[in-house]
């Protein structure tokens, strides 16, 4: 049974960073790293980040035989690469003018796949370089065989086939096609791609945009983000019980923390967010511990009602605080919340009970008027983060702010939309939450010393 091998991965972030340790020979070289998309893209979004290597999406097509398009006579790359496999097209009996059509076609999705995910920024060129082509699985190996052909074509000097799971059936036929194949697990029960994940949700085209918006590091690891110095004494999900629901989160601690950052999301989004998850590390690489849960159950999220019931998530996120405070490895922490769209309107209303005793807060693209005549009772130094291309949000900042009495700031990050995903933009604003956080976490702890 499968089960006896377990899940070995919790998500594909986790199995991005168990993958990127294999591949740590790379770092320094001239490396590029290509995700499969879509579910490929998360995973090496994780082992770009860790090699310090640009990232980028590799868009092929499979060209199939027509009377069996599962049978693949060639693929369809970017920069006009054509491969085809000769002995196959010529079994098929494939003329000339059929394929051409075909390969019409194929060449017609790709390039509106291509679009899709990476906009106008240009493909990253491979000409010399290693390319490292990432999958968050292989299982016939089809996509896979396309993909480095067609990456060979595109002029890289070195192809590396990475994946975090593949199947031992397919491994002997890969390896004479690359220059290295890298996988973490390769177990004999493998059946499909989906086993080895505990977290197997889709990924959505939204979140490859994002992911390669945010990818416009990679910079050398500086001393305001010293990763490899910082490991966590506890890293694990956790269940909240709130009144009568139980909430799932995922709390970090790292040696030594600082304080405590509780997330609090917005409607539609989630401890598993790309975004909420990035800030996170960010804090994280800065020895700032991090809870990131759901103010709302699985059921409820789709309610519109609780959605906007800013009393009810400011419960919730006071329960949340108050279990957080007993775990062994917070007790005596600062507390800050992090809080994005309707969820910073929670995290000001809960900072405004006379018992709350939150250190600071910040909030991304928030909606601070939803917190209403209790912004004034907020004592919390607040920051407020907004796009300066977010208009109407930013508007409401401006408002919300004259309205509160204690300290606080307002930083307008230039060029971002509400989402933050324009290349760079997320990061500004990780960064100046990672530097309030520290900067009154610090205070805090004179204060108490």
């Amino acid at each position: 049974m499968w089960r006896s091998w377990g899940a070995p991965f919790a998500d594909r972030p986790d199995a991005g960073r168990r993958l990127a340790e294999r591949l740590m020979h790379l770092r320094g070289q001239d490396v590029v790293v290509l995700g499969l998309p879509r579910g490929g893209v998360p995973v090496a979004f994780e082992v770009a980040r860790r090699l310090h290597a640009p990232l980028d999406v590799i868009v092929v097509r499979k060209l199939g035989v027509p009377f069996q398009p599962e049978l693949a006579m060639g693929a369809v790359g970017e920069g006009g690469v054509v491969v085809l496999n000769d002995r196959v097209v010529r079994v098929a009996g494939v003329e000339q003018p059929e394929l051409s059509a075909i390969e019409r076609r194929e060449r017609a999705e790709l390039e509106r796949r291509a679009l899709r995910f990476r906009g106008t920024r240009e493909r990253v060129p491979l000409g010399g370089r290693i390319a490292v082509v990432v999958d968050d699985g292989i299982a016939t190996g089809a996509t896979a065989r396309a993909a480095c052909a067609v990456v060979r074509a595109q002029g890289a000097a070195r192809v590396v086939l990475a994946a975090p799971a593949c199947s031992p059936t397919v491994v002997g036929s890969l390896q004479p096609e690359v220059d290295e194949l890298v996988v973490v697990e390769c177990s004999p029960d493998f059946v499909a791609v989906g086993q080895v994940y505990a977290d197997f949700r889709p990924t959505t085209d939204e979140e490859v945009v994002e992911l390669l918006g945010r990818s416009t590091l990679p910079e050398p690891p500086s001393t305001t983000h010293p990763s490899a110095a910082v490991r966590p004494v506890r890293d694990e999900d956790v269940e909240v019980v709130a009144g009568p629901v139980r909430l799932a989160g995922r709390l970090t601690v790292p040696e030594h923390p600082l304080g405590l950052v509780v997330f609090v999301h917005g409607s539609g989004s989630s401890r598993h967010s790309p975004r909420n998850r990035f800030v996170a590390e960010v804090l994280q690489e800065a020895r700032l511990a991090t809870l990131l849960f759901d103010l709302l159950t699985p059921g409820e999220e789709h309610d519109r009602a609780a959605v906007f019931d800013i009393d009810l998530l400011a419960v919730r996120l006071a329960q949340v605080d108050a279990w957080a405070r007993e775990q062994p490895e917070c007790r005596g922490l600062p507390v800050g919340y992090f809080g994005a769209s309707t969820g910073a309107a929670a995290a000001l209303r809960a900072a405004a009970e006379p018992g709350s005793d939150v250190t600071a807060v910040v909030s991304r693209g928030g909606r601070p008027d939803l917190a209403g005549p209790r912004l004034g009772d907020v004592r919390a130094p607040t920051l407020l983060i907004v796009g300066g291309r977010d208009d109407a949000v930013l508007e409401l900042n401006e408002a919300a702010r004259a309205r509160m009495r204690c300290e606080s700031r307002l930083m307008v990050v230039p060029r971002a939309t509400h989402l933050f995903e324009e290349p760079g933009t997320l990061v500004a604003a990780a960064d100046l939450a990672r530097d309030w956080f520290v900067a009154h976490f610090a205070q805090a702890r004179q204060h108490t010393a």
